[in-house]
């Protein structure tokens, strides 16, 4: 039977799994219609949403990938279809896309997919509603908790190269971060390798300050490095402020040792070098 992947909010992270499931069927949500066109030169059916019933999708998905941002009330693809999604009669996987941000602040400390669920941003609290909302339903789901998300068009060398990058400093504030090619492979070793009620946390090995890794790249770029700016005088959005409230070292043993996969960019260097690379 040929595999139908429906994936709810077919963004970044998505688009890159996609690129891996040669031969499936794949049906991406989108609000807007501009994205739409590209879905469908990427193979992708496109289904807007919110508008359009998604009830036909659903019903002939096998795998299921859920990546809207919660809302206040919880995940909205939860709220308007749960009970359509529990009588899907052809799931075999769901996946849902979460945040490290669930663990809160451990002022540095490590934590692993045991630690407690303890958020201390809006954004954190949010996402734990949602995991929880999703746990309720008997299906076969999957969490992947990602850490700070980067690839291609989302590194930091357009920033240096502008002269708007800023190095930020904040004692002992350090986070972790992962490509967006090991998002794919680990939610591609998870659908090869399905888990019912696993939790993955998605994240390279280095968990490092951020400065240290706007000073990398500009060295690799052979542009001076930004000079550092004081977090308490720093001028931040809200968004930004909330990054920095929380710090700690996020565990990714389970991805290795469970699913088998070995990180193609297993720190911050590599994936700079791979990216700068593919640039030139």
């Amino acid at each position: 039977m040929k595999k139908t992947l429906l994936s709810f909010g077919h963004g970044y992270s998505s688009r890159e799994l996609a690129k891996h499931l040669g031969g499936w069927r794949i049906i991406g949500t989108t609000r807007s219609t501009g994205k739409a066109e590209i879905y469908k030169t990427d193979g992708i059916e496109p289904l807007i949403w919110p508008g359009e019933d998604p009830a036909t999708a659903i019903s002939e998905a096998t795998h299921l990938l859920l990546s809207i941002a919660p809302e206040e009330d919880g995940d909205p693809v939860f709220n308007a279809y749960a009970k359509l999604i529990s009588a899907a009669p052809k799931l075999e996987w769901v996946g849902y896309l979460s945040t490290t941000g669930v663990y809160g602040d451990h002022a540095g400390g490590w934590v692993d997919e045991n630690s407690l669920l303890q958020p201390s941003t809006k954004r954190g609290e949010m996402r734990v509603k949602a995991e929880t909302q999703w746990q309720s339903l008997n299906l076969p789901l999957h969490i992947f908790r990602l850490a700070g998300i980067y690839g291609p068009g989302r590194g930091p060398f357009a920033k240096v190269r502008k002269g708007t990058a800023r190095r930020i400093i904040k004692q002992g504030q350090v986070f972790s971060r992962t490509h967006v090619e090991d998002i794919a492979q680990v939610l591609l070793a998870s659908i090869q390798r399905p888990n019912p009620g696993a939790a993955y946390n998605v994240c390279d090995d280095d968990p490092a300050p951020p400065q240290d890794v706007i000073a990398h790249a500009a060295a690799l770029l052979e542009l001076p490095v930004p000079p550092g700016i004081p977090f308490e005088t720093a001028e931040m959005t809200p968004m930004a402020q909330s990054f920095y409230a929380e710090s700690k070292r996020v565990r990714n043993n389970k991805i290795k040792e469970e699913l088998g996969v070995t990180l193609l960019y297993p720190t911050y260097r590599e994936g700079l070098a791979a990216l700068l690379e593919a640039e030139t």
